[in-house]
C-alpha cells in the first residue's frame, strides 16, 4: 500500500468519523433512500450522514474520483432537500429570500444562492430551480431542509412553501463522458440543455427534471425522478455508461471532488455564524436588488471589510490538512481549517480556512498545525484543480 494511499484511507476514515459523530445522534433510525439495496448488492460501505445512511465509497475513494475527472461516475443524491415557493407572489418571495437576484433567470434557470439570516449569517447554500415566475424550487442540504423549510414557511406567508423532499430521488452523473451516457437515455440532445438550466423529460420513459449544474467541477447532469423509477434509471444509466467505465461514486469521493474545486460545505465552509462576505461569494450577492433578508448586514461588510476572510491553500510539506486543524502566520495564530484532504489529483495537502486579513493574500506562507507539528503551507487562489491542466498530465 503507498503512502498516498494510506493517507487518503486515514483521511477518508476521519470523514467518516465527523460524519457520523455530527449526525447520528440527532436520529437514531436514518432514513434510506430508494436505491439503498442496489449499494449493498454493489457492497458500499455505509455512513449515517445528516440522518440518512448513505455510501460513503464503494470501489475506493480514489479510483471513484479519478474516474469522475477521467471518464464518468454515478451519484445517489437522493438525500438532498427539495422545498418549493409557488403561487402569485412567488418571485417576489424568493427575491426576498435570496442574497443572489432571480430576477436574472429566465424559465428553465438555475442558480446558486445563499438565504441569510439579518445579521448575514448563512442559513443554507442553495440552487433554485425557475419553473415560471409563479414557482421555484429550491435544492437545500440534507442536514438542513427542515431548517430551510421553516425558515422560509416564517419568511414569506403570502407565498405557498412545501417540503416536496419526499417526492422525488436524485441521481447525478458526473464526468466528461457525461453526454455520452446520457444521449441514449434521453428522447432528447442532452448537449442541448446549458450550464445551470434544466428541462423536463424522460428518462428511459420515466418523467425527470434533468439540469446541468454539478459540484465536481466537471461536466454533468442532475435527474430527479419519482422514487419508484429510482432503480431503473439508476441501472439505465449504469448500462449506458459501462462503456465508458462508469463506476458508482460515494461521498467520500463527492467531498475530495468539490475540495478540488474549493466549492463549500455547509457546515465546514458556511455556517449559521459565517456571512457570504467571510466566505468570498460576493458574486452571488446581488446588493444592487431590491432589499432581501440579510442584505444590510452584508452590505455593510462589503464596505467596511470583515475580521476573517475563506481562502485556499496547499502544503508545501507532507501532511493531510483537517477541519479544525489551526492555522498559524509566523509563530502567531492565524486561523482555522474548514475542509482538508489529501488531493488524488494533485497528490497533495489540500485545504481550506478562514485567516486574518494579514494571512489572506495568495502566496503568503503559513503553517497547518498537524498533530503538534507545523507544517508550511501558502496560501492560494481556488480552484486547485483545472481541467486544461489535468488532461496534460493523464
Amino acid at each position: 500500500m503507498t503512502f498516498f494511499r494510506l493517507l487518503v484511507i486515514i483521511q477518508i476514515s476521519d470523514f467518516k468519523a465527523l460524519l457520523y459523530s455530527k449526525f447520528s445522534s440527532k436520529i437514531l433510525e436514518p432514513k434510506r433512500t430508494p436505491l439503498y439495496e442496489i449499494h449493498r448488492s454493489l457492497k458500499a460501505k455505509f455512513v449515517d450522514f445528516a440522518g440518512w445512511l448513505m455510501p460513503v465509497e464503494y470501489s475506493g475513494v480514489i479510483e471513484e474520483h479519478l474516474r469522475v475527472r477521467t471518464s464518468c461516475g454515478l451519484f445517489d443524491v437522493s438525500h438532498m432537500g427539495e422545498v418549493e415557493v409557488a403561487g402569485p407572489g412567488a418571485l417576489d418571495a424568493v427575491q426576498r429570500l435570496i442574497t443572489n437576484d432571480m430576477g436574472r433567470i429566465g424559465d428553465g434557470g438555475c442558480q446558486y444562492t445563499l438565504l441569510c439570516r439579518p445579521d448575514g449569517g448563512v442559513v443554507d447554500d442553495c440552487i433554485v430551480y425557475r419553473f415560471s415566475r409563479e414557482r421555484f424550487l429550491f435544492i437545500a442540504n440534507a442536514s438542513n431542509t427542515q431548517k430551510v423549510f421553516e425558515w422560509m414557511r416564517g419568511q414569506v406567508p403570502a407565498a405557498s412553501v412545501l417540503d416536496r423532499s419526499g417526492e422525488f430521488a436524485m441521481l447525478a452523473v458526473q464526468g466528461p463522458s457525461s453526454v455520452e451516457v446520457m444521449r441514449p437515455l434521453m428522447e432528447m440532445e442532452p448537449a442541448s440543455i446549458k450550464g445551470f438550466h434544466f428541462v423536463e423529460a424522460k428518462i428511459k420513459g420515466a418523467e425527470a427534471v434533468v439540469s446541468r449544474t454539478g459540484y465536481t467541477g466537471e461536466d454533468g447532469f442532475e435527474v430527479y425522478i419519482d422514487p419508484k423509477d429510482a432503480p431503473g434509471v439508476w441501472k439505465a444509466v449504469m448500462d449506458s455508461g459501462a462503456r465508458f467505465g462508469m463506476l458508482p461514486v460515494g461521498l467520500g469521493a463527492r467531498d475530495t471532488l468539490r475540495l478540488e474545486m474549493g466549492y463549500p460545505l455547509y457546515g465546514h465552509e458556511l455556517t449559521d455564524e459565517t456571512t457570504p462576505i467571510e466566505a468570498g461569494l460576493n458574486r452571488f450577492v446581488s446588493l444592487d436588488k431590491p432589499d432581501f433578508i440579510g442584505k444590510g448586514a452584508i452590505e455593510a461588510q462589503a464596505l467596511k471589510g470583515v475580521e476573517k476572510t475563506l481562502v485556499g491553500f496547499e502544503l508545501l510539506e507532507a501532511g493531510v490538512p483537517r477541519a479544525g486543524y489551526e492555522i498559524n502566520l509566523k509563530g502567531t495564530k492565524a486561523g482555522f481549517v474548514t475542509s482538508g484532504t489529501l488531493s488524488p489529483v494533485l497528490k497533495k495537502g489540500i485545504g481550506m480556512a478562514y485567516v486574518i486579513p494579514g494571512a489572506k493574500t495568495p502566496g503568503t506562507e503559513i503553517e497547518v498545525i498537524i498533530r503538534k507539528r507545523a507544517v508550511r503551507a501558502r496560501v492560494r487562489k481556488t480552484p486547485f484543480y483545472r481541467r486544461k491542466l489535468f488532461e496534460k498530465t493523464v
